[in-house]
């Protein structure tokens, strides 16, 4: 008879927890990342009109930025423990590595802002996200639900209550808050660290528990799940809040209700727009559902698959395996060009420019040129002593 495997002593839990890189949850990441730089290059329409199919590509509109937003928590918490978060001492380390890496991010988004591109940088944003979820991060998957629930429902008020600051700002104030809102965002982080904290599944007790990501159930339950969310989200706001015809003069990251409307149509526009980028409770609950569907359908066809599932998916995989790298790489080049690009060639010429860049070097070189500055500088807090 075999022996049970004893447990690992909790200085290096969280190592060893982190376990294998999910190649679905690359795959995941690199689709955000394409559709966030389609958006800022693609020339494509500004809201879905499900009878024109050349407007399809405005589904990449707030959800790529949610979508990349999820990933991020998921990333946090698959690099912190998994479903088996460590306790002190070594949690106080992970802590400290994540304000590093929130500086860092914040650093890079900074510069990338400095050269001046009409793109909104999220980066900043991101930064602050890593510092807010610092405290949370050994609370358990039910509860970062309820705290992220809270977010979406005080993301419309906190859009709101900023907004008037803004009144007066320059280009760089805008995108520190507003068009991605801290609150409404948070929620986002909040639901990808409770994906990658859902609870580990115990086979036998001469194996170590299959993580919850990992676990085909767990991924079908996340498909369903999010699909679910967003056809209840969208359709209840569709039907109570319909977009008004001027709903694309609207400032991102901002509730707006037209002129002239009744007080109940305002309060509805608010609370339950399903508009891309409103801060609405509908917008982040649908956004939220789409992209845990994402992230589901992506680990269901490629982790576990075998080696053909994941030789195919290796392009995808390997630009979401850098995507700070990635998003900088096409600001820069956005920036080096002579005249801004927006159209579905030049869309279509940046997702093959980032596949080639990322394949070659991850190919030749491993861990992205960001990424690996992020390691050097976070290795500066060694987790296990």
């Amino acid at each position: 008879m075999t022996a049970a495997r004893p447990a690992p002593p909790d200085a290096v839990r969280g190592v060893l927890a982190s376990g294998p890189r999910l190649q679905g949850v690359d795959v995941a990441r690199a689709l955000a990342l394409l559709g966030m730089i389609g958006t800022h290059v693609g020339g494509i329409a500004d809201t879905v009109d499900w009878s024109a199919p050349d407007t399809w590509a405005a589904v990449a509109h707030g959800r790529s930025s949610s979508l990349f937003a999820v990933l991020a928590g998921v990333s946090i918490g698959l690099t912190s423990g998994r479903s088996r978060p460590s306790g002190p001492p070594t949690i106080g380390r992970v802590r400290a590595r994540l304000a590093i890496r929130a500086a860092a991010v914040v650093a890079v988004g900074l510069l990338l802002m400095a050269l001046d591109t009409p793109v909104y940088v999220i980066l900043p944003t991101y930064g602050v996200l890593f510092v807010l979820v610092v405290p949370v991060l050994r609370w358990r998957a039910r509860w970062l639900l309820v705290l992220a629930a809270a977010c979406a429902v005080l993301s419309p008020v906190a859009a709101l209550a900023i907004a008037p600051a803004y009144a007066d700002a320059g280009t760089w104030e805008v995108q520190l808050g507003l068009v991605y809102p801290v609150v409404t965002f948070l929620a986002y982080v909040l639901v990808g660290l409770a994906v990658a904290r859902l609870p580990a599944r115990r086979v036998d007790a001469t194996r170590a528990p299959s993580d919850g990501l990992e676990a085909r159930r767990t991924q079908v339950a996340l498909l369903a799940a999010g699909t679910l969310v967003a056809v209840v989200a969208y359709g209840a706001g569709n039907l109570l809040a319909p977009l008004p015809d001027d709903a694309v003069f609207a400032f991102p990251g901002v509730p707006y209700a037209p002129a002239g409307a009744t007080p109940a149509d305002a309060l509805m526009q608010v609370f339950l727009s399903p508009r891309d980028h409103s801060s609405s409770i509908v917008d982040v609950v649908g956004t939220t559902g789409v992209a845990v569907a994402v992230i589901g359908l992506c680990c269901l066809l490629v982790d576990g698959r075998g080696r053909t599932a994941s030789r195919i998916a290796l392009p995808l995989a390997a630009v979401g395996s850098m995507p700070l790298s990635v998003y900088a790489l096409h600001l820069v080049v956005i920036a080096a060009l002579p005249a801004y690009p927006d159209s579905g060639a030049a869309w279509a010429w940046f997702a093959i420019g980032s596949v080639l860049f990322a394949v070659v070097w991850r190919t030749v070189l491993g861990r992205g040129p960001l990424e690996r500055l992020l390691a050097r500088l976070t290795g500066l807090v060694p987790i296990a002593r």
